[in-house]
C-alpha cells in the first residue's frame, strides 16, 4: 500500500506560480513512478507530468515549457513546480504513484484568475 498527500494548491492571478507537494508513504520502495495529473470539471482527468524512480520525466503538451516535475528521494516527496500559470490550467490537480497497479492522493485545487 501506498499513501500520497498532496499540497500546495490554491489560488492565484495568471502568470504566477505554484508549488505542488506529494508525500509518499507506506510502500515506497515499490514505486515505479510518480507524476501530477489534473481533472477540470467536466473534462477528463489528464497526464500533467511524470517522473521516474530513475528521473526520467514526460510532460503533457498543454505544460512544457512552463511546469517542473522533481523529486526528493531522501524526503519521499515529488514536486511540481508551476510557472505562467494560465486560466485554462485550473482544475483539481491528483499525485499518482505506480506500482503493480496505481495509487492517488485525495487532490488539490489550482485556481487560476484572468
Amino acid at each position: 500500500q501506498v499513501q500520497l498527500v498532496e499540497s500546495g494548491g490554491g489560488l492565484v492571478q495568471a502568470g504566477g506560480f505554484l508549488r505542488l507537494s506529494c508525500a509518499a508513504s507506506g510502500s515506497i520502495f515499490s514505486i515505479n513512478d510518480m507524476g501530477w495529473y489534473r481533472q477540470a470539471p467536466g473534462k477528463q482527468r489528464e497526464l500533467v507530468a511524470t517522473i521516474t524512480s530513475g528521473g526520467s520525466t514526460n510532460y503533457g503538451d498543454s505544460v512544457k515549457g512552463r511546469f517542473t516535475i522533481s523529486k526528493d528521494n531522501a524526503k519521499n516527496t515529488v514536486y511540481l513546480q508551476m510557472n505562467s500559470l494560465k486560466p485554462e490550467d485550473t482544475a483539481v490537480y491528483y499525485c499518482r504513484a505506480r506500482t503493480t497497479r496505481p495509487y492517488w492522493g485525495q487532490g488539490t485545487q489550482v485556481t487560476v484568475s484572468s
